[in-house]
């Protein structure tokens, strides 16, 4: 792997996990236009602890008061939402283990991944056009089960995991604002879930300089799509992502046609 392959996958990574365009097709999809090889196991693993500690780091405040609140005083409605989460994590986190594997294989086609894109920019659409100024509904058992359930479609690579819990978010009634921070707070077990699997796959001595960079750059890029999306969708909607991968979707379409 090149230095300029591994600082370009590396922002992929940063910003498409965040932000709701999925990381996932970006890094199938680029590499497969550009004629580039499978980077390779360990530097999979490293994007994944880029992104959990750029989003642990954002959002270490907030996950220290939902701890401290769930572990002292589970009885409150604070105290709830740290096994609300816990909860919301678990239809992903077995449709992970049970399924992955398959999905990706099924579902990692191009013309496949194009498709996803484009019909759950739709359903993003749909959604954002139902969003609240301030949310109308708190997060309990029935809106984590669903945005937990809508959460294992993130699977297949084309969907994205913030773009699809926003989604659901949205449709529940929570507004763009707390949609975008309830899927960061849901992304953390994730993200570290899947870390924890993958370390034991990890082979200290394939671990190169470029390898490096492309964590280190996921880590600052994977910050920064955070801080910009909790700031953007303040005053603004989701519509510029929505047109980003339906734009994405059809160039995908343009070039397999072209080949």
């Amino acid at each position: 792997m090149t230095t300029l392959q591994a600082f370009v996958l590396g922002l992929i990574q940063g910003l498409g996990e965040f932000l709701p365009i999925s990381s996932s097709a970006h890094l199938v999809i680029l590499p497969d236009m550009l004629g580039w090889n499978y980077q390779g196991i360990t530097f999979d693993i490293l994007l994944h602890l880029a992104t959990l500690i750029a989003i642990a780091a954002y959002f270490w405040k907030d996950w220290l008061t939902i701890l401290q609140d769930g572990l002292a005083r589970p009885k409150t409605q604070d105290g709830h939402i740290l096994w609300l989460l816990a909860l919301a994590t678990i239809p992903a986190g077995i449709a992970g283990v049970l399924f992955e594997d398959k999905i990706e294989t099924t579902f990692r086609a191009p013309a496949m991944i194009a498709l996803l894109l484009m019909v759950f920019a739709v359903i993003l659409w749909a959604a954002d056009r139902k969003a609240e100024t301030e949310s109308k509904n708190p997060l309990n058992l029935r809106n984590a089960l669903l945005i937990g359930c809508a959460q294992m479609l993130a699977l297949m690579p084309g969907v994205s995991r913030s773009g699809v819990t926003i989604t659901a978010a949205l449709f529940l009634g929570f507004s763009r604002k707390d949609s975008a921070r309830l899927s960061f707070l849901l992304a953390t077990p994730i993200i570290a879930g899947a870390a924890v699997l993958a370390l034991r796959k990890l082979n200290i001595s394939d671990i190169t300089v470029p390898l490096l960079l492309g964590f280190a750059t996921a880590l600052v890029s994977g910050w920064c799509a955070i801080k910009f999306l909790m700031s953007f969708v303040r005053t603004r909607s989701y519509t510029p992502f929505v047109i980003y991968r339906l734009a994405l979707g059809i160039l995908i379409f343009t070039v397999l046609s072209a080949r």
